[in-house]
């Protein structure tokens, strides 16, 4: 008696992932191969471009009057921020630590079962993103689970942020594109 006649499943049945590769189609052919490179791909250039621009705009920056890039419309202004995005909850740096976390594992079960591009891209901007901001909140003073996040590009009427967070935006942003025409992680398209 094989797996599938134990369990009362038949052999195919849809979300089953085939030998090649993909999860199966209605029993056909394989919708792709996994994404996961992509995403550990798109993480990590995310994790280093936001790691190496904090690095220099500290180094070089901090302590320092804002650089104008145009007029007072993108300037470089080194701050440290204890709180979430505009500076909410200063006070909760270790919530935002532990919800960091969180992400990172939610997003690490969903690579388990990642056949979309779109959503690959998507996962390792919001992993990148959210791995650079945990990374301050470890390692910058005062330290453990308390540090303060290296904010720098500021636009005219808008909070300073990093690239770490511009990350999470886009790949949120993406995330809700992606659910509301309907595609799914696996790759499968449903419609409501």
């Amino acid at each position: 008696m094989t797996e599938a006649e134990q369990t009362g499943r038949s052999p195919r049945a849809a979300g089953d992932v085939e030998e090649t590769g993909g999860p199966a189609a209605g029993g056909g052919a394989p919708l792709g191969r996994r994404r996961l490179g992509v995403l550990i791909t798109v993480a990590v250039c995310a994790y280093l471009f936001d790691l190496l621009s904090k690095v220099a705009v500290v180094a070089k920056l901090e302590h320092h009057d804002p650089v104008e890039l145009i007029g007072s419309w993108l300037q470089f202004n080194v701050i440290r921020n204890r709180g979430a995005a505009f500076g909410i909850g200063e006070g909760m740096t270790i919530i935002f630590t532990v919800i960091a976390s969180a992400v990172i594992v939610v997003i690490a079960r969903i690579a388990r079962k990642l056949y979309s591009l779109p959503w690959a891209i998507a996962l390792g901007l919001l992993l990148g993103g959210a791995l650079g901001n945990l990374t301050d909140r470890l390692f910058r003073a005062p330290g453990g689970f308390e540090g303060g996040v290296v904010d720098f590009i500021a636009v005219w009427h808008w909070p300073v942020f990093n690239l770490a967070d511009s990350g999470i935006v886009c790949g949120g942003i993406l995330i809700v594109i992606l659910s509301f025409r309907g595609l799914d992680p696996d790759g499968s398209v449903h419609r409501d």
